[in-house]
Order: structure tokens, then C-alpha cells, then sequence
């Protein structure tokens, strides 16, 4: 059995570059993927009712779906939203449909749409 504090340590000094080169071959070696056990997750948490998840939808995922052909505006734009730097915004582009902001009130959700499509991106929100 692997040393879990140990484990925690080394991980903690990982850079956000590395934690995403991690994360990639993880999702690889064991065929997942983290954006698909979170939305599998989501209906599970809401108990089936309806009329409760209904209610309960005041968080939104702002989701980059394309650059519609004007990558780097939207770079730009992803940057100045989540304070990436620029290598970690450009990945977070080109790997559309990406997470750009989750958790988000509605009118901050609707705020990021705003600006990534005046940049020529193309957004949803779920």
C-alpha cells in the first residue's frame, strides 16, 4: 500500500503544468475522463426530482466550445477571465469543448459569454 501523506507531498509540489500533464495520463492509463465523472455525478446529487434540479440550477459551467476561427482573441480573452498563463489558456483553447469557469452564478456565467463571444469564441453554458 502506497504511502498516502507521502503521496500528498509530492503532489502538492507539482506545477499547474505538470498537474495537467498528470492529470492527461491518468485519464489515458485508465481510460476516464474527469469532465465525464463530474456530469455523471451532477444528476446522481440532485435525486431525480425534477422540479429540485430545477430549482437547484443557480451554479453554471461556462463551457469554450470553439474560437470560431479567431484563436487568438479568444486566448486573450480566456487569460483574462481565469488568470491562466499563456500556455495553460492556449491548451484550455485548443482543446475546446473546455471548462472555462465552473461553479458560476448565472449572471457571472452569462457575464463570461458575453466577453468570449465578443472575442469570436463560441460558449454554452450548463
Amino acid at each position: 500500500m502506497a504511502d498516502i501523506a507521502k503521496l500528498v507531498e509530492e503532489l502538492s509540489q507539482l506545477t499547474v503544468l505538470e498537474a495537467a500533464d498528470l492529470a492527461k495520463a491518468l485519464e489515458e492509463a485508465w481510460g476516464v475522463s474527469a469532465a465525464a465523472a463530474v456530469a455523471v455525478a451532477a444528476p446522481a446529487a440532485g435525486g431525480g426530482d425534477a422540479g429540485a434540479a430545477a430549482a437547484e440550477k443557480d451554479e453554471f459551467d461556462v463551457v469554450l466550445t470553439g474560437d470560431g476561427g479567431k484563436k487568438i482573441q479568444v486566448i486573450k480573452e480566456v487569460r483574462a477571465i481565469t488568470g491562466l498563463g499563456l500556455a495553460e489558456a492556449k491548451a484550455l483553447v485548443e482543446g475546446a469543448p473546455k471548462a472555462v469557469k465552473e461553479g458560476a452564478s448565472k449572471a457571472e456565467a452569462e457575464e463570461i459569454k458575453a466577453k468570449i463571444e465578443a472575442a469570436g469564441g463560441t460558449v454554452e453554458l450548463k
